[in-house]
């Protein structure tokens, strides 16, 4: 839901009637919140100029309950009266919060353990307006890779959009499920670790007893209708073999998949299909941009020379892990 187009829809008009007429009580709650050079300007209203169409943050000087309406000095300094209805005006950021409660009818609002005081402000002005506060969960705060809180300032982030580009919703589902009540690091490096950490929940569920898969988070992320059917690679194995293959296209890694798991194509294992091309994703941008190569020394050379000939005497239809492990081991010496 747009908040803009709830203010120019008109979905907000009779609570912002009903905050015109409460405006005492508004800055009852907000005033004391302000530092004194703020609280001698604040308005819970921010008008939008008729000139420049920029929302103002300027004081009300007038207001008229009975025509629905505030007057403030536009930029140009001409006093001009506007009505609080139809998107001619929005909310301060607080106020705006109980104002969406009030209307819409929220009953459960989640925010940051930094937020408890706006909370707590919002709650006064959503009474005020004659709403009921919505039920409340207050979590921890992300941390960056270094620890530090996350801050759009700094853009030291990791946003939706991005995690989604490596991995699973229901890996970040995961992520946002577990310990909401701690705080997290959220970079880059932890989309695989959420991803395998949710894939061993998925294969952990089918082999629990319907008391046990409740507690499952996989059971709270898919809504009780769990899949039957998870992956038999992890998200870790698949980033080694993308970069072992330096595989640009999940089709490589379809190619050593295809051997590894005999009959395994991408309509019969959905899930790992689509794990393999978060992996090339993941390996693109995270990991490629970052490996270093430099040419081997003789011996090094040598070695690898010696590796390709023991792999090239074997058989081209081998699959003995072990037996391959040993020319590996072997090689070079």
């Amino acid at each position: 839901v747009s908040s803009t187009d709830c203010y120019r829809g008109g979905v907000f008009d009779a609570t912002l009637l009903v905050a015109l007429q409460r405006f005492d009580a508004i800055q009852k709650v907000m005033l004391p919140t302000l530092g004194e050079e703020r609280r001698a300007t604040y308005s819970p209203f921010l008008p939008i100029s008729p000139r420049t169409g920029r929302v103002l943050q300027v004081p009300t000087l007038e207001r008229h309950v009975d025509r629905g309406t505030i007057v403030f000095e536009d930029e140009d300094g001409t006093l001009t009266e506007v009505p609080v209805t139809g998107g001619h005006v929005k909310m301060q950021w607080k106020p705006d919060w109980a104002l969406r409660w009030t209307a819409l009818g929220i009953d459960y609002e989640m925010s940051g353990k930094d937020l408890i005081d706006s909370v707590k402000a919002s709650n006064q002005i959503c009474k005020a307006l004659g709403g009921t506060p919505p039920e409340g969960f207050n979590y921890e705060l992300f941390l960056d890779e270094t620890g530090q809180k996350i801050s759009k300032t700094k853009g030291n982030g990791l946003t939706m959009d991005e995690w989604l580009a490596f991995g699973t919703p229901e890996s970040l589902a995961y992520y946002i499920f577990q310990s909401p009540k701690s705080a997290k690091r959220l970079h880059r490096d932890v989309v695989p670790k959420a991803a395998d950490e949710y894939l061993q929940q998925l294969d952990a569920y089918q082999r629990q007893e319907p008391a046990q898969q409740i507690n499952n988070p996989v059971w709270h992320i898919h809504g009780g209708r769990v899949p039957q059917e998870g992956s038999p690679v992890s998200f870790s194995l698949l980033l080694n073999l993308v970069s072992a293959a330096d595989a640009q296209d999940k089709a490589v890694l379809w190619g050593f998949l295809s051997r590894y798991i005999p009959g395994a194509s991408p309509e019969s294992h959905p899930l790992l299909d689509t794990l393999a091309g978060y992996a090339v994703a993941y390996y693109e941008d995270q990991i490629k941009p970052n490996k270093a190569f430099r040419a081997p020394d003789d011996k090094e050379r040598a070695a690898m020379l010696d590796l390709r000939a023991r792999l090239a005497a074997m058989p081209s239809d081998c699959q003995d892990a072990e037996l391959i492990q040993n020319e590996v081991y072997s090689a070079g010496n």
